[in-house]
C-alpha cells in the first residue's frame, strides 16, 4: 500500500490501473508503462511516461514484487492484485477523510493543479486517458503527445517532490 500511495500522485492513473499494473507492463529502460488495452476505461492502450522518481519508487518495490505478476499484489496471494480497497484503507488510517482525499483524487488533484500551473490541456487529458469529445476530431487525432508528456510528468514529480522536501513550490511554468 505504501509504494501504490508513493506512485499513486507522481502516474494519476486510474485506482484499478495501479492496483493491476504487471511487472510485464513496465520499460524501466526507457522509462514507460504501457497499460494494455482490456485495462483501460476506453479500451485503448495507454502509455505512461515515468519521471525518475516514479522510476525510483518502482526499484524500490521490484525485490518486494519483482519475482510475481503484480507490482502490488495482494497480501493473501501474488496470485491476485491488492484490494480496491487497499490504498482507500489506507488514506483513511493516515486520516484523510472520504471529503479529502480517495484513490482516484490524485487525477484530480493533478488535472487542477496542471491546468493552474498552465499546462496545455491536451497534454493532460492525454495522460488521464480522456478521450476527445469532439467524435470528429477524436476519430482522426491519435497523437500521444509523447514528448511534451514526458516534460510535464518530470515537471509534476519535481513540483510535488518540492513540496515534500521543504515546502517549497517549484515554477512549474513548462517554458522555463
Amino acid at each position: 500500500a505504501r509504494g501504490a500511495l508513493r506512485l499513486a500522485p507522481l502516474v494519476f492513473v486510474r485506482p484499478g490501473e495501479l492496483r493491476n499494473a504487471e511487472w510485464s507492463e513496465f520499460d524501466l529502460d526507457q522509462a514507460i508503462w504501457k497499460i494494455p488495452s482490456n485495462k483501460m476505461k476506453m479500451r485503448q492502450p495507454h502509455l505512461i511516461p515515468l519521471c525518475k522518481q516514479a522510476l525510483e519508487i518502482i526499484h524500490d518495490i521490484k525485490p518486494l514484487t519483482g519475482n510475481g505478476r503484480y507490482l502490488f499484489p495482494s497480501i493473501r496471494t501474488t496470485a491476485r492484485p491488492m484490494s480496491e480497497n487497499t490504498i482507500l484503507s489506507a488514506l483513511r488510517r493516515m486520516g484523510y477523510t472520504k471529503e479529502e482525499m480517495t484513490g482516484h483524487g490524485f487525477r484530480g488533484m493533478a488535472s487542477t493543479l496542471l491546468h493552474e500551473l498552465g499546462w496545455d490541456s491536451k497534454l493532460i487529458e492525454r495522460q488521464l486517458a480522456h478521450s476527445d469529445k469532439n467524435t470528429v476530431r477524436a476519430a482522426y487525432n491519435h497523437a500521444e503527445y509523447l514528448p511534451e508528456r514526458v516534460k510535464m510528468m518530470q515537471a509534476w514529480a519535481d513540483y510535488l517532490y518540492g513540496l515534500k522536501v521543504d515546502g517549497e513550490v517549484i515554477n512549474m511554468n513548462r517554458q522555463v
